[in-house]
Parts: C-alpha cells; structure tokens; sequence
C-alpha cells in the first residue's frame, strides 16, 4: 500500500535544478583566497630569497670594514615589503616583477635611485662605493673633531657659521666708503673770505655811524644838540 502511495506521490524539486548556493558560493571564495595567499606568499619567499643572496655576496664587503665601526647594520627585514637595509637610509627591495634589485637612499630631498639590475654583482659594485665613500665621510669627521681638541661636530660648525658671518660682516664695512672729512679750502679762498668779512662789518658799521649822524642832527638822540 505504501509503495502504492509512494508511487502516485509527486516528484520532489530536482536538487540540481535549485538556484545559487550561498554555502558552495564561500566555498568557492574561500579557495580562491587561499590561492592568491599562496601565490603572495610564494612571491614573497622569492624576494627574500634573492634578497639572501645578495646579502651573502656582500658579506666579504662588509667584514673588511674596521672593527670599530658601527654605522653599518646590515640585514634582511621580512615585512610586507622586504627590504635588504646596509644602514639606517639605504636599502636594496626587489622591483614589481620581483626580479629586479634596486638601490635606494633616503636623504633630506626625499629616496634616490643609487643603482638598479638585475645582476648581482652591479648592486654589489654600487653598495661597496656607497660603503666606501660613508667611511670617508666617517674619517672626515673624526679628523675635524681632532684638530678641535675633541669640539663635538655641531659646535663645529657652529663655529664655522660664526667666523663665514663675521668674515661677511667685515667685507661689509670694509667696501662701505670712509666718513667724509672736514674740507681743506686753499689759501686764496680763505684771505677772500676774511676780506669779505671786514667788507661786511665795514658796510655795516658805515651804514651805522651815518644813521647815528642823520638822528643827532636832527636832534632825536637825547643830550644831542
């Protein structure tokens, strides 16, 4: 009887036939994202890699430095971006295609561009100049600092500074001209200037005395007449 009834039963909906499937949906995402993750990862493990090696073929650079220099610290960091750093501005990363070694510096007028290849040994030519020419920068200043008697660098220059103002400020008043000084007139000039000084006074005083005798005469000086 059952089977009768199960028989003359409706089909049921036809798995198959059913529309998208939000679990097969994270499904298939959460695979994909595991294949990219791996691919990152597999790229990543390949810059540290040549990055290693670089590090390895610099190796006999930096054990002939001296001993008693630090300023050199070299070693590979793993981060999202990683990096082969000499010392504290410089570096070496791998470029987008993740083939390419690129030697870059950081200063005061933002990174510059030292050396790029994909060879090994023209990084390795570029990090032993820079290397160099940061050992004689280092002697430069330790020579400075001796004839100094030990002056700390930043006193130094500030010396230096002080003496190119002062050395600027003498130039100033030397090239300003001379105050001018009291004019020196000949002989001729001085005897007619005190000729005309008595012509003056003389003038003057004629000019007086017949004033005097035009009001005596007409009586207008008093005890006059």
């Amino acid at each position: 009887m059952r089977d009768d009834e199960s028989a003359g039963a409706p089909p049921g909906p036809d798995p198959r036939s059913r529309g998208p499937s939000l679990r097969e949906a994270l499904r298939r995402a959460r695979l994909e994202a595991a294949e990219r993750a791996d691919v990152v990862i597999d790229l990543r493990q390949a810059e540290l890699a040549r990055l290693e090696i670089l590090r390895d073929a610099l190796a006999p650079v930096f054990a002939e430095t001296p001993p008693d220099v630090d300023m050199f610290d070299v070693g590979v960091t793993a981060g999202e971006r990683p990096r082969l750093f000499i010392d504290m501005v410089a570096f070496i990363e791998m470029g987008h295609d993740r083939r390419l070694y690129r030697f870059l510096r950081d200063g005061r007028n933002g990174r510059s561009l030292l050396a790029e290849s994909e060879q090994v040994q023209p990084i390795v030519d570029a990090v032993t100049a820079y290397v160099a020419h940061r050992l004689v920068e280092r002697e430069r200043l330790l020579a400075d600092e001796d004839h100094s008697g030990g002056e700390p660098q930043s006193s130094i220059v500030a010396r230096r500074a002080a003496a190119r103002a002062d050395m600027a400020t003498d130039d100033v008043e030397t090239a300003a001209p001379p105050p001018a000084a009291a004019r020196r007139y000949p002989g001729w000039a001085r005897l007619l200037a005190v000729l005309l000084a008595f012509g003056v006074g003389g003038g003057v005083g004629a000019v007086m005395v017949f004033a005097l005798m035009r009001a005596a005469a007409k009586g207008l000086l008093p005890g006059v007449g």
